[in-house]
Formats: C-alpha cells, structure tokens, sequence
C-alpha cells in the first residue's frame, strides 16, 4: 500500500462531523474535538486502512468479486471509474432493496434486461409495434439506472466496499445479514461496529473519499495481477525439478579384528589363449595354355639370318 498518513492528513480525512452529530460509537477513532469538529485519528485510520486492503487484495485474488456501493453526489463519479478499471460490479444510483437477500429476483430481471439489449442491438425493437417498443425502451431506462455496472454479475459478491455506511445502511443490513464482509469509510456521525473492516475518515469531501477509493482500487488491482499469475502457472503446468544429490564422504566402516584372515583369497587361474588358425590366402591359378599363348605373344622368335659367305668361298664359287 502506497497510501501513508501524511497523504491522509493532505487530504483532509482527519475532518469529521460535528459534535452535534456524532455517534459515541466512533468514539475509539475520535483523536480531538476542536471548534466543534470531531478529528479523526489517522494512525488509526491508517492501520485500519492497511486491513482493507489486505482484505480486498486477498478476495480479488481468489477470482472472487467485490461490489463497489456509492450513491452520494460525492462519490458516484469516483466510484463509478475505480470499479470500471479494475472490472468489479458497482452501484451509483440508487441501491435496489433486496439486491443481495432477493438476489434471485434481480438475476431474474437482469436477464430480462439483456434480452431487452439484445433485441435493441439485432433491429428487433424497431420491428415491433410503436406502443409496445416506447413500453420496451421506457423499461430499459429504468433498468439501466438500476442496472449500471451490475450487468456481468452471476453470484453474490465476496466482499462489498461502501462509501457513507449510514447512507448505505440497507446495502450494509443486507451484507451483514447474508454473512459477506463490509468494508467501508465511516465518518463520525455513523456506527463503525457494523462493518468488518471499517476505515475512519471523511466521507463527504470529493479528495478524502478520493484517496480512500484510490487505494481499495490498489488492493483489487494487486489482486487481479495476483490472480493472473496463478492461472499462467496453473496453465503451465507443475515445474520439474532434477534432483540434486549432495556429495557426500564415503563413510569409513570399522571391521571386526581378525576378520577375513583365514579365508584365503581364491587363485585365480591363468586364462587359456586359443590359438586362432592361420588362414592361407588362396593363390589363383592361371591354365597352362592360356599362360603358353601369353608367352607367345610376349616373346616372338626372331626370323633366321643367314650368314655372309667368306673370302675363300666366293673365289671358289667365281672359278
């Protein structure tokens, strides 16, 4: 939580109401009384403050939802744009008796209400008879001033977060009796012992109630990141880890005295080596004839030559 008591104190939260108006059950909140104005203890204010929070932030990340209540002149428009931004349901117009103990009939005419959307987005309004369609649209003004920011909704809040708890009295009856926590800023005029986690402070200027949406608008904007990165892991899947064996000293281990002297250790045999038999390489043989014609044909005789006569056998010849 960003918000400190020094941001607390600048925005005017310590102002209560008068004296005329206080409520003795705020008394353990009330730090003094000066020119008739109760003042607020924002240390305590504070620390109550940080368990909203933790409050708020712990059911957003559970994927469950909290309904914003604001439907004084001050908080509507502040109210209006921290529950838009975070996605949570919100109401400020005018709070529907029964909205939470007779949530049956308003799912009922929630539904009803999307139909009447629907019809008006496909055309089939226009199609319908000029009475029946000014009876239509009528209905759906009304409903979108009870309606607005409560569209989405399907189930009961976890958590509802009210501006003014003593303007907000039914909407506070009706969660306490359903057993769903309130949060709240409560001023001096009103009962803190209704809430769950009340949140002492001025509920009637436009900066005080400011800061204190502000941060409830931390807490479920926290819870929602939270409630992201659980459903990425979920997605994900388990991580496997390798287990990690530790290196460890090899244990020495004592023996018995005179263990294993008379066991003699077994001989051990000189292995036996088979000779692998010598294989000849196979010599090819060439035929006898086709190795003559080879020789022949490499060798050729050289043709006779006849030898020259000598000088005593050509004068013999001449005679």
């Amino acid at each position: 939580m960003n918000t400190t008591p020094k941001d607390l104190l600048d925005a005017g939260v310590h102002f209560g109401h008068q004296l005329r108006r206080w409520n003795p059950k705020s008394k353990p909140y009330v730090y003094d009384n000066r020119n008739g104005i109760s003042i607020i203890d924002l240390e305590k204010t504070h620390m109550l403050l940080e368990k909203a929070y933790a409050k708020i932030e712990e059911v957003v990340s559970s994927g469950k939802d909290v309904l914003f209540i604001g439907t004084k002149k001050q908080a509507q428009e502040i109210v209006r744009e921290a529950a838009t931004s975070c996605q949570m349901p919100f109401c400020v117009n005018r709070w529907m008796g029964g909205g939470l103990t007779n949530f049956a009939t308003i799912k009922s005419s929630l539904s009803k209400y999307r139909k009447f959307l629907k019809m008006d987005e496909d055309g089939e309004l226009e199609k319908l008879p000029g009475k029946e369609e000014a009876a239509i649209r009528r209905q759906m003004s009304r409903m979108n001033r009870n309606f607005e920011g409560m569209l989405e909704v399907n189930d009961l809040p976890a958590a509802v977060f009210v501006v003014d708890t003593k303007n907000e009295e039914i909407a506070v009856a009706e969660a306490n009796r359903l057993g769903i926590p309130v949060i709240g800023l409560v001023d001096t005029n009103s009962d803190p012992t209704i809430l769950d986690y009340p949140i002492p402070g001025n509920d009637d200027a436009v900066k005080s109630i400011r800061i204190i949406v502000e941060t409830i608008l931390e807490a479920a904007q926290s819870g929602l990141s939270q409630r992201e990165a659980k459903r990425v892991q979920k997605s994900a899947g388990p991580i496997k880890r390798e287990q990690i064996f530790e290196q460890q000293d090899d244990i020495e281990v004592t023996l018995p005295a005179g263990y294993g002297e008379d066991e003699a250790a077994p001989a051990v045999e000189n292995p036996i080596v088979v000779e692998a038999p010598v294989v000849e390489a196979p010599v090819a043989e060439v035929p006898v004839a086709e190795a003559t014609a080879v020789e022949e044909t490499a060798t050729p005789e050289a043709p006779a030559v006849e030898a020259a006569p000598t000088d005593s056998e050509a004068t013999e010849e001449k005679k």
